[in-house]
C-alpha cells in the first residue's frame, strides 16, 4: 500500500498567554514528592533514634534488676549454707565425746565471726555456749589459769567478737 498524502496543511495554534493553574502544579508535582520523602525519613529517623534510647534504657534496667537478682541469691544462697554449717557445728558441740565437743564448740567461733552472722543468731551461739560448758548461772568469768577449764571463745564478757554485737547487755536467756 502507498502512503497517501495528508489532504492539506495543518495549523498549529500556540498560546502565548499565562500558563493554567494545574499546568504549574503539575510541573510542581516531583518537588512535592520529594518533599514528603524527605519530612517521611525525618520522622522515621527521630522515631528508630527514640526507640532505641528507649530500648537501651530497657536493657539498662534488665541488667541492673539481673544483677541485684544475682547478688540476692548468692547472699541467700551464702547464708543458707552458713546456717547449715552452723547447725552441723551444734550438733558436734553437743556431742558428749569431748574431742566432737571441742570440734563443734571451735567452728562455731569461726561462723561466729562471719559477716553472715546476725545478732539473733549470735546470742544463739551464747546460750548454746554457756549450755555446753555447763555455766548455767550466766557467769562469763574466765577461769583460773591451770584450773583445768578452757576458756570461753564465743562473745563473751572477756572475748568479745569482731562484730561487737554479743555481751551480757544484749543477750538475753530464755527458759526451756
Amino acid at each position: 500500500m502507498t502512503p497517501v498524502p495528508s489532504p492539506g496543511p495543518l495549523d498549529v495554534v500556540v498560546h502565548s498567554g499565562p500558563a493554567d493553574w494545574w499546568v504549574i502544579l503539575a510541573g510542581l508535582g516531583p518537588l512535592a514528592v520529594l518533599t514528603a520523602a524527605v519530612l517521611a525519613f525525618y520522622i522515621n529517623w527521630r522515631t528508630l533514634k527514640q526507640r532505641t534510647a528507649a530500648d537501651k534504657t530497657a536493657l539498662d534496667q534488665k541488667r541492673e534488676a539481673d544483677a541485684n537478682a544475682l547478688q540476692q541469691k548468692t547472699e541467700a544462697d551464702s547464708r543458707a549454707e552458713w546456717w547449715r554449717r552452723t547447725q552441723w557445728a551444734l550438733d558436734r558441740a553437743l556431742d558428749p565425746d569431748e574431742g566432737t565437743k571441742a570440734l563443734g564448740l571451735a567452728t562455731l567461733e569461726v561462723l561466729a565471726r562471719s559477716e553472715l552472722a546476725r545478732t539473733e543468731e549470735l546470742e544463739l551461739f551464747d546460750i548454746a555456749w554457756k549450755s555446753v560448758s555447763g555455766d548455767e548461772n550466766g557467769d562469763d568469768a574466765a577461769p583460773e589459769p591451770g584450773s583445768g577449764q578452757e576458756a570461753a571463745f564465743v562473745d563473751d564478757r572477756h572475748n568479745l567478737g569482731e562484730n561487737g554485737t554479743t555481751d551480757e547487755d544484749s543477750s538475753k536467756e530464755v527458759g526451756p
